[in-house]
């Protein structure tokens, strides 16, 4: 009668039957469970064990006597609920997480742009990693400035620079909107991996960095109440924005 729903909340199907006789029964010992199932002698201490497990019956054990197997408070059945709820909520996260990548290959595999998105830190934390499997160098485009007020930018940018640089992936950065500033701290071979120039231009302020590699452009959006970053994996808008860069990066100051 309820063998559908048990089912449901993450008993198999032999399970919600034996379940569904010990609910008749409440106490009995394996014999009598047995001659109401459908199921082998074996099978069925099987599936007993396996509810047991699940905390959904106990067993009753004597010295000189035959277990008993009785059936616990129906509250269990609602905590296996939950639990099951838990985990379903757990890999829907995961599959939100994937997709992103899902629909990249997706658009791929039928000759569209790849693109990604991602909302919050970790999102942003992924595109940043991402730039550290690139096989050509990094262009960068940002407001330096403005970014730095961002408290999030500053520790990921920190944390950035150290792995890049142990990776030695080289960079040109093209900053807005600044004037040289003082040395920054970093490991020694950070200046043989980066170049820097200052595009001197008064321009609007934003809050957001353009990174071109490895035929991917990638765009992050980073204000006090949005973290977003994008990531278009396309050969064409590779070289555009690549063709782009350069002739800023000939405009700009070292």
């Amino acid at each position: 009668m309820y063998e559908k729903i048990f089912s449901q909340i993450g008993l198999t199907e032999q399970e919600a039957i034996i379940y569904e006789i010990m609910l008749e029964l409440g106490r009995a010992r394996a014999k009598e469970i047995y001659q109401k199932s459908p199921f082998k002698r074996g099978l069925v201490y099987k599936l007993l064990d396996n509810l047991i497990e699940k905390h959904l019956i106990l067993r009753i054990d004597k010295p000189g006597k035959v277990s008993i197997f009785q059936i616990e408070h129906p509250e269990r059945i609602g905590a296996l609920a939950e639990a099951q709820e838990r985990k379903f909520r757990h890999y829907r996260k995961n599959v939100e997480n994937l997709m992103p990548e899902l629909i990249s290959n997706y658009n791929l595999a039928f000759n569209k742009p790849g693109i990604k998105f991602y909302e919050g830190l970790e999102g942003m934390r992924k595109v940043l990693e991402d730039t550290l499997k690139s096989k050509t160098e990094i262009y960068l485009f940002l407001n330096k400035n403005s970014l730095e007020q961002e408290e999030v930018f500053r520790e990921l940018n920190k944390k950035y620079k150290i792995k890049r640089e142990k990776v030695g992936i080289k960079k040109k950065i093209i900053r807005v909107g600044t004037k040289k500033i003082k040395k920054e701290e970093s490991a020694r071979n950070y200046a043989s991996i980066t170049e820097i120039r200052y595009f001197q231009k008064k321009m609007p302020d934003f809050k957001a960095s353009v990174q071109i590699y490895d035929n991917k452009i990638s765009y992050q959006i980073i204000d006090k109440d949005q973290i977003i970053s994008i990531i278009i994996e396309d050969k064409n808008i590779f070289e555009l924005n690549k063709i782009w860069f350069e002739d800023m990066w000939e405009k700009s100051l070292s």
